[in-house]
């Protein structure tokens, strides 16, 4: 059986679950799988137990903190935990032990979760392949950035974990892993205490197992922060109300253009089948058409996101050429040969496709499209963004929910993309999609 973050917090709060018997299945399937998986920079047992027995003499004494009170959560290894090291993937940043938590660290903590350890991150959140495997067949990536991250999630070694995404690094690791990833609304969270890559696109989300258990986490760290200056102000909704209650049954509009042309065949497959069962239900599917300034997104993603970190790590780069993997240094160096008014370009047609892609939405709650290009590929790649990356890029908010397997059962899965700062909206619509392709969650093969 595989505990939710909502269903856990409910045993929790009626005393039938402690927050030690469910952080020790939490270990238990550690134990079981991470031999295999490699999900896990490190776990902090001792320190668990600690704050698990915390959670639960809290709750004796009839203090709740909320629905994330004693369930244990994986920290992707950008995020800064105070008294762990953030390493962000590089051997020399191994042992830099952060002195203060990341605003979402800190939110989650005082929402009373257990932090259990460090994720897995690809290095400096790029496209170097990680350690981790893909929990379903190790011979495939688990995706990235936030590999470990799916990858325990999948496992059930944690019922949530933090991610983050620039390209495609938190739904593409989500959907190859088979379970769920939220990317919100661009500054709609902090990434105060997160190591960055592209300023301008770098997005902090949760990676959980089912829409309802997104909600949760998304309510918890999103706001505003005075340590984040950019990060919004707006108000943030009761985002699992909004999933909890019966909703009007939604309107999709279902994108072509790339969506279809680099689709492989069992995804092509999938869309055609999940849009005939949405029908099925009441769901109206309509083809909604891209600007025509969608053509140059994936390159003028690549190119801000090569020039921004470029503009971070090159001082580091020349004193240390040897701390970076191949993938990253490339990214580097075609930043720093990037010439500043194609940046300039690149940095206009995101603010010109931002504004465009909004007459998309005319007559639909939501965007329909393949989560991925089709199943995990091998481990010499974290696998394709391309059908992530006009989101991180346009700061449209998404999420990534399974909707199949194929022939090899390999997860697959759908996503959806909602109106700017409308995360409420969205994650209600997935939330019935979810429930409505009543795809079952099972364990990954041992």
């Amino acid at each position: 059986m595989f505990w939710t973050i909502h269903s856990a917090s409910a045993a929790l709060r009626r005393g039938e679950l402690s927050p030690l018997e469910l952080l020790d299945t939490c270990l238990e399937r550690i134990d079981r799988y991470e031999a295999r998986v490699q999900a896990w920079v490190f776990v902090d047992r001792e320190y668990a137990r600690t704050q698990a027995e915390t959670a639960a003499a809290e709750l004796r004494q009839n203090r709740w903190r909320g629905p994330l009170h004693g369930i244990p959560i994986g920290i992707k290894d950008i995020f800064d935990v105070f008294d762990w090291p953030t390493a962000a993937g590089s051997r020399l940043w191994a042992q830099s032990v952060a002195r203060h938590d990341a605003t979402v660290v800190q939110r989650l903590r005082q929402a009373g979760a257990v932090l259990l350890g460090k994720t897995v991150t690809t290095q400096y959140a790029s496209f170097d392949p990680p350690p981790t495997r893909n929990p379903w067949n190790t011979g495939r990536t688990p995706g990235g950035s936030s590999s470990g991250s799916a990858a325990a999630v999948a496992c059930g070694m944690c019922l949530g974990a933090l991610g983050s995404q620039t390209g495609g690094s938190i739904c593409r690791p989500a959907s190859y892993c088979g379970v769920a990833g939220c990317k919100p609304t661009y500054r709609r969270v902090s990434t105060a205490g997160v190591v960055p890559l592209a300023v301008s696109m770098d997005h902090v989300g949760p990676i959980a197992g089912c829409v309802r258990d997104l909600a949760i986490l998304l309510q918890t760290i999103a706001g505003s922060d005075s340590r984040d200056p950019e990060c919004s102000d707006r108000g943030v909704p009761d985002y699992f109300a909004c999933c909890s209650r019966a909703s009007a049954v939604p309107r999709l509009g279902r994108l072509g253009g790339l969506f279809n042309d680099l689709a492989e065949p069992p995804m092509r497959r999938l869309l055609d089948h999940v849009s005939d069962q949405f029908r099925s239900q009441g769901a109206v599917v309509l083809d909604v058409a891209l600007p025509a300034a969608f053509a140059e997104v994936l390159s003028c993603h690549r190119t801000v996101m090569a020039v921004e970190a470029a503009a971070y790590h090159s001082l580091r780069l020349r004193r240390h050429p040897d701390d970076y993997a191949p993938k990253i240094r490339s990214l580097l160096e075609e930043g720093l040969a990037c010439p500043a008014p194609e940046y300039a370009r690149c940095k206009e047609l995101q603010q010109q496709l931002a504004k465009e892609m909004l007459a998309c939405f005319e007559g639909v709650d939501a965007l329909l499209t393949p989560a991925t290009t089709g199943p995990a590929p091998d481990i010499a790649t974290t696998g394709n963004p391309a059908f992530n990356s006009p989101w991180s890029f346009t700061g449209l908010p998404t999420v990534s929910l399974p909707a199949g397997r194929d022939a090899e059962e390999l997860p697959l899965a759908i996503q959806l993309v909602g109106r700017p700062w409308d995360e409420a909206e969205l994650l209600a619509a997935a939330a019935w999609c979810e429930e409505t392709l009543s795809f079952a969650r099972v364990e990954p093969q041992q």
